[in-house]
């Protein structure tokens, strides 16, 4: 008796913290989606930029190194925002600040400045912090949705060919967009293109993910 007693006991506990847990999930799906959000494009421009750094001359990439370093610390010392700051619009990578200090914006909910500071960065010349900058606009417009300006974004992104920027970055983002917009068959052919011509990128692997979570709410086939 005292064993069922017991067992039923650990049973109810893990089921109320499995409840916590989903509880949890639902209330902040919001802050969790910026959070990884945030995380995913300050992944893709630490490689690319690393890349860049790889090949300049040892002192711009002593400032590109510092840039690099000022936002990685940023959570953990808000006072190298004010640092960060200073170097905008400075040097070989001048509008590079704009970009990384749009990030940290984007993080704290602050959709407003983190749009101003990627409407600085110049269109020439279109590098990789330009496509950046625009895939971060892009993001800003679908967070605050403003889907139509967002997909407008990607097109012009896809019809550049975007060099040196992944495209299958990009037409994730647009079919995001898309499905926030309600054009859900939209966004459904673009993670199924995904899903087929980028199968083994991280990318075409959550596409695959979307295409069966839309599929499974039961929509026509396309």
């Amino acid at each position: 008796m005292k064993k069922d007693v017991k067992k039923q006991l650990k049973g109810d506990e893990f089921v109320s913290t499995v409840t916590k847990i989903f509880h949890f999930i639902e209330t902040r799906t919001h802050e969790i989606i910026i959070g990884l959000c945030v995380l995913a494009f300050i992944a893709l421009l630490f490689v690319g930029l690393r890349f860049i750094q790889a090949q300049n001359l040892k002192r711009q990439s002593q400032v590109l190194g510092q840039m690099l370093e000022l936002r990685s610390t940023l959570s953990a010392k808000p006072e190298n925002l004010a640092q960060l700051e200073q170097l905008q619009g400075k040097g070989k990578y001048s509008r590079l600040p704009f970009v990384l200090l749009s990030t940290y914006w984007i993080e704290k909910g602050d959709l407003a400045k983190a749009k101003d500071l990627l409407a600085k960065v110049g269109s020439s010349p279109r590098d990789f912090t330009y496509y950046q900058a625009q895939d971060l606009l892009g993001k800003v417009n679908t967070l605050s949705k403003n889907f139509d300006q967002a997909i407008a974004v990607y097109e012009k992104l896809e019809k550049d060919k975007a060099e040196g920027y992944s495209l299958d970055v990009v037409l994730f983002h647009k079919a995001e967009a898309l499905e926030g917009k309600g054009d859900t068959q939209g966004a459904l052919a673009i993670y199924k293109k995904l899903q087929q011509d980028y199968p083994q990128s991280y990318y075409g692997y959550d596409a695959a993910e979307r295409v069966r979570k839309l599929e499974g709410t039961g929509l026509p086939s396309m």
